[in-house]
């Protein structure tokens, strides 16, 4: 690094992004991440870059060099409208593409390219071409969870937060959802149109179980439970509430439980906590090994560089872009 961790100058200029977060990084860590945080703050004006980080960040990354953080569907919404030449998407590999669907015209970088999805990886553009001569004529609504080429063999993309919405718009009475096996058993139960689903699922929230969250609740008077919809359906059952990255973000925000479980990647629970202080967090901590692959490291070193650089064949681009499209016109 060319700047010196101990330097008490590089430390003073992000004191203030410091105080927001320390009570998730202890002081021992800060100045080892500070002299990153300058460098790529210093970096973002010379490249006229922006940084989209995913709540599955952690607080250094999502509090303290990102411009624009949330859950799939915001980032999405939110990139078409940036001025900048540069994104860097602190997330994984699917959310770059989308990413660069929405803004062909600019460099879109993934700083570590292995940073996966093991839910996009159980489904392939193949498997949805045969999912359709199986039932032909159904619409196929993707999850955004999924690669370009997938994206191109859909109809329409939705999010968590969008799904049972998306699926209705449709106007069917019958439709295929892909990938996620538990997310589908959720729309299913929330719509009269009929689900027809693929089995993917999420290694991070598949781990949790319905035993797990009794435990905690036993070992803590007054829990509140809030899960993801990825989750299988017995710890859906044994939540209070049950909703997408934003909204759980949002029932924290505005009900403000005196203590709070949310069933979901560990990261999220840190950035919230960083902004609400009178929430006790009970932390079952599940990370997701793709998306800790983006480090402060390797954000910076992909400023200097301007890669690795995400790209997608036109051919499959045109059509995977008009079905992430579709899915921001919804509700719109």
């Amino acid at each position: 690094m060319a700047i010196n961790p101990q330097d008490a100058t590089e430390l003073a200029k992000v004191a203030p992004l410091y105080e927001r977060v320390k009570n998730v990084i202890p002081d021992i860590e800060w100045p080892v991440h500070a002299p990153y945080i300058v460098a790529i703050n210093e970096l973002k004006a010379k490249r006229n870059a922006v940084i989209l980080a995913h709540n599955y960040q952690t607080p250094e990354i999502f509090h303290c060099v990102a411009d624009i953080t949330g859950d799939s569907l915001a980032l999405a919404r939110r990139a078409v409208d940036t001025g900048a030449d540069v994104i860097v998407l602190a997330g994984v590999h699917f959310m770059a593409e989308t990413a660069k669907l929405l803004n062909p015209d600019k460099t879109v970088l993934i700083p570590d390219v292995r940073a996966g999805c093991s839910l996009a990886e159980s489904i392939t553009a193949a498997d949805v071409r045969a999912m359709r001569r199986e039932h032909p004529g159904i619409p196929v609504v993707t999850y955004v969870n999924t690669s370009a080429e997938v994206k191109a063999e859909s109809d329409i993309c939705c999010t968590s937060g969008n799904a049972v919405e998306v699926v209705e718009s449709l106007g069917t009475d019958k439709v295929i959802f892909i990938p996620d096996e538990y997310l589908a058993s959720y729309v299913a139960e929330q719509t009269d149109v009929e689900i027809i689903p693929w089995q993917g699922h999420c290694e991070v929230h598949e781990r949790f179980t319905a035993g797990e969250l009794d435990a905690f609740r036993s070992g803590h008077e007054g829990l509140t439970i809030i899960a993801h919809p990825e989750c299988p359906p017995d710890v859906l059952g044994a939540a209070d509430f049950v909703g997408s990255t934003a909204q759980m973000q949002n029932y924290v925000m505005t009900k403000r439980p005196s203590k709070v479980l949310m069933v979901t990647e560990c990261s999220m629970s840190d950035n919230i906590a960083a902004d609400i202080r009178d929430v006790e967090f009970i932390r079952p901590c599940n990370l997701c090994p793709h998306m800790k692959r983006i480090t402060l490291a390797n954000i910076q070193q992909s400023l200097e560089t301007l890669e690795p650089a995400v790209e997608i064949a036109p051919e499959v681009a045109e059509r995977a872009r008009a079905a992430v499209e579709r899915m921001l016109a919804v509700g719109s």
